[in-house]
């Protein structure tokens, strides 16, 4: 394998760029210096008295001042956060780090640093995280699929991968989410590495490891970025650490990689605000409660798994289960995934119900789906009973749900009355996972009342 060359998959012009600049660059600036070289304002901010008064918090983020460019103290709490040596030997340290508004900002980035508008492209594996292509689409690159393999497990289609790279040399990025979204499954170390043992393409792989905190411990790979040339790992704070609202996200990767993106961003595109809360997120205490809060959406995504089956009309769980977040499917009066049925759940959920879930029927493998995010355990309570009274109501007012109920019962009473057996039977809103639920299960589950709010099984 010929080794990765930065010179010749970077765009040129952005090689040659040489990174904003200012004075306070040039020196040691310790806070008691007098700073007129920004055109700040000197006096403070515009905050009334009320809100900067206190414990002081405020005004020592010093608002008037731009915040630190290089963020040199956060990006070694990242460091220090994934440099577990489980994958690697070697130590991550801040000449690795990209920090950006969210990790889209990393996505945006790595495709204006190597792919030359018009002319290059990326490669994804549907289904997948939007935001790839869409950033694709904004910087004039094109967009090579090749799916993931079929659900649940959602592979990487490594042969299919491969030839892709070796057939096109324009592709200079490969985009894959480990965990997936909407798949909720970890890629293989394997997997990955065979796409990074590419014998001829001269490109970057991007993990984007944004709900890498619910898989199991030590599963990033962030740390390989040290052992790959052309590799490099997102992550975020948006997600596990539920610091959504600060918008901040990383990017690790091979220092001349993380030199380039560093040279292309805005010069203070992390506010004061986001960089502090962020170093609190991810202090000891911080990375406690993380692990605290994860742990109780595993409990809620392991109950919602098993509930699931068990509602009339809900299919089979199509996700993994190492995310925040399950994927399953909706089903038609003959027990078929039905995108038009699980358009129309996800809309009464919203419109009646006051339940927003995702509708991801039209994307690859994931016909005839929902996505669900794990709230607490009072949200999925709420959106258990939610769910089951609007399928209720949809098969009272569907008269297709009344026939296709009327043929099952009919089967029914045949199959008493002659003991034949058959695998094919056409029940109604009967679920085709492989629960094991029987007919008499399912007459019971028919039954079921909404008693205080909660289902009575």
């Amino acid at each position: 394998m010929p080794p990765f060359n930065l010179e010749t998959c970077a765009r040129p012009n952005i090689l040659a760029l040489e990174p904003y600049h200012c004075a306070r660059d040039d020196y040691n600036i310790d806070g008691t210096d007098v700073l007129l070289d920004l055109n700040e304002n000197s006096h403070g901010s515009s905050l009334p008295a009320t809100i900067t008064s206190g414990d002081g918090g405020i005004n020592r983020l010093f608002l008037h001042r731009y915040p630190d460019r290089l963020q040199h103290d956060l990006k070694q709490q990242l460091c220090d956060l994934r440099n577990t040596h489980v994958h690697t030997q070697q130590d991550l340290s801040p000449d690795n780090l990209f920090l950006g508004i969210g990790s889209i900002e990393a996505i945006d980035a790595l495709i204006r640093c190597f792919c030359n508008p018009g002319r290059d492209r990326i490669l994804t594996c549907p289904p997948t995280y939007g935001m790839y292509a869409v950033s694709a689409q904004v910087n004039d690159a094109g967009v090579v699929e090749v799916p993931l393999l079929s659900a649940p497990k959602f592979g990487l289609d490594i042969p299919a991968i491969n030839k892709a790279l070796s057939n096109d040399t324009t592709i200079k990025l490969a985009y894959f989410a480990s965990p997936g979204n909407p798949t909720g499954s970890l890629l293989s170390k394997f997997d990955v590495e065979q796409i990074l043992a590419h014998p001829t393409w001269n490109g970057i792989v991007v993990l984007d490891e944004a709900y890498i905190d619910f898989a199991h411990d030590n599963a990033s790979l962030a740390g390989l970025v040290n052992e790959y040339s052309n590799l490099v790992v997102m992550h975020t704070l948006s997600k596990a650490f539920g610091m959504a609202g600060i918008r901040l996200g990383a990017a690790y990767a091979p220092s001349p990689i993380a030199r380039l993106l560093n040279n292309l961003k805005a010069p203070w595109n992390i506010p004061s605000t986001s960089s502090a809360l962020a170093s609190y997120a991810v202090s000891e205490e911080g990375v406690s409660i993380m692990r605290q809060n994860c742990a109780k959406i595993s409990v809620q995504r392991d109950r919602l798994r098993e509930k699931l089956p068990t509602i009339s009309g809900v299919g089979r769980v199509r996700s993994g289960t190492d995310s925040n977040f399950l994927m399953f499917e909706l089903l038609n009066p003959q027990g078929k995934p039905d995108n038009t049925v699980a358009a129309a759940v996800y809309d009464k959920l919203a419109e009646t119900e006051g339940v927003v879930v995702r509708f991801r029927g039209k994307e690859s493998g994931c016909f005839g789906c929902l996505r669900i995010t794990i709230g607490t355990e009072d949200e999925i309570t709420y959106f258990l009973n939610s769910l089951h009274r609007t399928l209720v109501e949809m098969r009272m007012r569907d008269p297709e749900w009344a026939r296709a109920r009327a043929r099952a019962k009919s089967r029914e009473l045949m199959e008493l009355d002659t003991g034949a057996e058959d695998s094919a039977v056409d029940v109604s809103y009967a679920s085709s996972n492989t629960s094991g639920i029987d007919q008499a299960t399912e007459k019971k589950k028919n039954e079921e009342t909404i008693s205080n709010g909660v289902v009575t099984e």
